[in-house]
């Protein structure tokens, strides 16, 4: 634990992160002050006022630059201005999630990918509960690691959702188990659109990870197969153990004639058929098989991780069924927030699909999509900034093209479109702030537009 009493520290971005950030180092003693280009929430605003925490909002003042270190926002991209100050000047840089981790007295599991982060996280806590063994669970599903680090304690395990934002300014941060599901573009908007710097910000989760502790990967994964290479101990790194859909490993979780199947220590487990597994498509097999290896190395009985596997019922925003109205299925996959995600989501439908698509561009290639479109979308809704992107690239693609202003648009117009038997998806590719405040806002505002479609 770092020796922070009495330090100047400046906390640069008051969103939720920020200002979860800047009650736990107030609390340890530190000076601490905010800062924010734009403008704080009702709810920033008053949390800062309770705690005493002095504030500013609308853009950075010369005492923004006044710190000894620096804790910065996920949302908050290295090339701020204001971070490009620190960064010239020598002050040191931190995540929230970094600083929060200096408290931390739990053991540590962290879970990221491009896809699945959510899911995987949730499912975790689900065998957790199962299991009846403690864990606190937070990081990019939506509880800063600031809010809970203060309730670690060794016989409970910390389960946190790592984000790429939220690894980039890491110094110290050692999960002892973590957990990588695979990597294809994202966020390229904030990596100067190139994949290699995005590749290089998921893989510093096993930067300071030692020969006790652990990484599970996907073997499937062409990135991570290039990054992480063979099986088994790299020198002074975590032990490597893999999972796979597609071939029999030595070390690892894999599928054979159906059933799961762990090896590990040397010995080896049939665990269950993969179609008892509750959550269907392979992208979710893939997912419990990461949760399976996670178990056992956490110590999981096999038998509660049979039942979570079972009975998992998965995530609000994830292919979530909303309603079915004269034999459409209306689908909420908001948390799908880049290409690869709307791509496993299609390719999981056997219907035909009126999809909805777009939000706020984060430098991604519609194109990729193309195939899937052709052959299960006969008609396409383009929504936000992303509009023009997906009507250059794809909207030939669809037998109809349509663009909304509004979600309940979109929705009205998918209505219009769809016959008995098809789903309407939203399934946007896109991050939500063009028009939300968050995935989770989206997602609602689709759930309320489908509800008010009359019978």
């Amino acid at each position: 634990m770092k020796e922070i009493s009495g330090k100047s520290i400046v906390i640069v971005g008051g969103a939720r992160s920020g200002v979860a950030a800047s009650v736990l180092l107030k609390g340890m003693g530190a000076k601490v002050f905010v800062t924010d280009a734009g403008m704080l929430s009702e709810q920033s605003r008053q949390t800062l006022i309770a705690q005493q925490i002095p504030f500013e909002e609308g853009g950075h003042s010369e005492r923004a630059k006044d710190a000894e270190f620096v804790v910065v926002s996920p949302g908050v991209p290295d090339e701020a201005p204001l971070i490009r100050h620190f960064s010239y000047t020598g002050i040191p840089v931190y995540s929230e999630m970094e600083v929060a981790c200096w408290f931390n007295k739990s053991p540590l599991t962290a879970v990221t990918g491009s896809n699945g982060k959510t899911t995987t996280t949730s499912w975790l806590r689900h065998l957790w509960e199962t299991a009846s063994k403690q864990a606190l669970i937070a990081g990019n599903i939506g509880v800063p690691v600031s809010d809970l680090v203060l309730d670690t304690a060794p016989d409970k395990d910390l389960i946190l959702e790592v984000s790429s934002f939220q690894l980039d300014n890491i110094k110290t941060f050692r999960p002892r188990v973590s957990v990588i599901l695979n990597i294809t573009p994202d966020h390229l908007n904030r990596y100067q659109n190139k994949f290699k710097y995005y590749v290089a910000s998921k893989m510093k989760i096993i930067r300071n990870q030692g020969e006790t502790d652990f990484l599970i990967y996907n073997y499937d994964d062409p990135v991570l197969k290039e990054q992480i290479g063979g099986i088994g101990v790299k020198p002074k790194g975590p032990a490597r153990i893999p999972f796979s859909l597609a071939e029999e490993l030595e070390t690892g979780a894999f599928i054979r004639d159906e059933h799961i199947v762990v090896r590990l220590d040397g010995s080896e487990e049939v665990l269950m058929h993969k179609d008892e597994v509750s959550l269907k498509g392979p992208h979710n097999l893939a997912n419990s098989l990461a949760v399976v290896l996670a178990g056992r190395l956490n110590g999981v009985e096999s038998s509660h991780i049979r039942e979570s596997l079972r009975t998992f019922e998965g995530v609000e925003h994830r292919l979530e069924q909303v309603r079915i109205l004269r034999g459409v299925r209306y689908i909420n996959d908001s948390k799908a927030t880049n290409v690869n995600a709307v791509w496993y989501a299609l390719r999981g439908i056997t219907a035909p699909v009126v999809l909805i698509l777009g939000g706020q561009d984060k430098g991604n290639n519609y194109r990729e999509l193309t195939d899937q479109i052709r052959k299960k979308v006969h008609s396409l809704i383009a929504i936000g900034e992303a509009k023009a992107a997906i009507r250059e690239q794809i909207s030939r693609e669809a037998l109809y093209y349509f663009e909304a202003e509004t979600m309940a648009q979109a929705v009205q117009q998918a209505s219009k479109q769809a016959r008995k038997g098809e789903v309407v998806l939203l399934s946007p590719a896109c991050a939500s702030f063009d028009m939300f405040e968050n995935y989770e806002h989206r997602g609602r505002a689709f759930k309320e537009a489908v509800m008010d479609l009359p019978d």
